[in-house]
């Protein structure tokens, strides 16, 4: 049987197979209040119900200044988390393994959302529901307005953010928590040479670059305790001179570690605007497979993986312990079902309801 449908304990959360739900922006909150809705459910619940083995909830903000759009979801209060409750569950009960990303969007914060609003440039006014965002220096993201440089007790207020919002998830049902430090956000801006110009204890080395995601990682292993897996997703690349890149990612994936994380989710880019990126079946890959064999870590991979034989490849050549799909899910939810019958996999968690299509008659 490909390695692709092995199972993977990671402390005490046990995940069926190797193909996972990526997180996916959403962008569907219809009152700028952070609350998840019916869609949530529909479409977290239908990625359980098609064979994923973890599917993680898209990025979630810890607080209503971190949030990409007002459009996202939070679980800043408990009117959130108990909206996250029967996500959560639903997940569950269909015998994958409910996860929750948690990130603070920084810098490229308060932007409009995705669609809806093709017309509409820069950061959302103050006047239409935007809000100040902030930084670990005062550099803009593109033509975006300039963020405001945190200072000491705003860096521990993003500390406290986090490790409440971990707390609530797993009161929600998550059992995994990622933390997002790539893609341009928060915790990679702090990373980053290109986005972080501080001269104090939270920029210039790498130590000191990492030191703001060394405290969220152990602050968030002591919240939520022995058995919840924690993982980090990085960007393995900015795919730009002089800035973040795979080793530094594998330095600081092994701290991590050290400091309580458990696994790492590998994908590439967003610190910049203006970057083009080579794009290719599994152009992320390289670095996934980088990061494990250097930090001897586990790793997913991400990134234009979109047929079941690929998939296992990655797998089963030791690049990545599991990828992770995102597009190629929004076109088939049961991408993981459909996996296990094209490479002659029997799998026992097809639903009832749709045993009929198990096999071709």
């Amino acid at each position: 049987m490909p390695k692709l449908f092995d199972p993977l304990t990671l402390r005490g959360v046990t995940i069926r197979n190797r193909i996972w739900t990526s997180p996916m922006c959403q962008y569907s909150v219809l009152d700028e209040s952070g609350i998840p809705q019916q869609w949530h459910l529909v479409h977290l619940g239908s990625l359980a119900a098609g064979g994923s083995g973890l599917v993680l909830a898209e990025a979630t903000a810890v607080s209503p200044e971190g949030r990409i759009s007002p459009r996202d979801t939070g679980i800043w209060n408990d009117e959130q988390r108990d909206a996250w409750m029967p996500i959560a569950s639903f997940i569950a009960s269909q015998g994958a393994v409910p996860g929750i990303q948690l990130g603070h969007a920084g810098r490229k914060a308060c932007t409009w959302p995705a669609w809806g609003y093709e017309d509409r440039i820069g950061s959302v006014p103050v006047d239409e529901g935007g809000w100040p965002t902030v930084a670990p220096s005062a550099i803009p993201f593109g033509d975006d307005d300039v963020p405001r440089e945190l200072d000491l007790a705003g860096i521990d207020k993003i500390v406290d953010d986090f490790t409440s919002a971990a707390r609530r998830s797993v009161e929600a049902g998550f059992r995994v928590i990622e933390l997002h430090a790539a893609h341009g956000y928060l915790l990679h801006q702090f990373l980053s040479p290109i986005a972080n110009e501080r001269t104090d204890d939270y920029g210039g080395s790498l130590e000191n670059r990492a030191r703001l995601l060394m405290r969220i990682v152990a602050a968030v292993r002591e919240v939520i305790g022995d058995d919840i897996a924690l993982f980090v997703r990085f960007s393995g690349s900015d795919w730009a001179p002089g800035g973040w890149d795979e080793q530094q990612t594998a330095t600081v994936a092994g701290w991590a570690e050290e400091a309580g994380a458990d696994f790492f989710d590998i994908s590439s880019g967003g610190i910049q605007a203006g970057i083009r990126i080579p794009l290719q079946p599994g152009y992320q890959v390289p670095f996934a497979s980088h990061v494990r064999s250097s930090a001897e870590v586990g790793v997913s991979a991400v990134g234009l993986i979109t047929t079941p034989q690929q998939a296992a490849d990655i797998v089963e050549r030791g690049e990545a312990d599991a990828v992770m799909l995102a597009r190629e899910l929004l076109r088939d939810p049961h991408f993981p079902l459909r996996a296990a019958h094209e490479l002659g996999v029997e799998v026992d968690y097809w639903p009832s309801q749709y045993l009929r299509a198990r096999w071709r008659r």
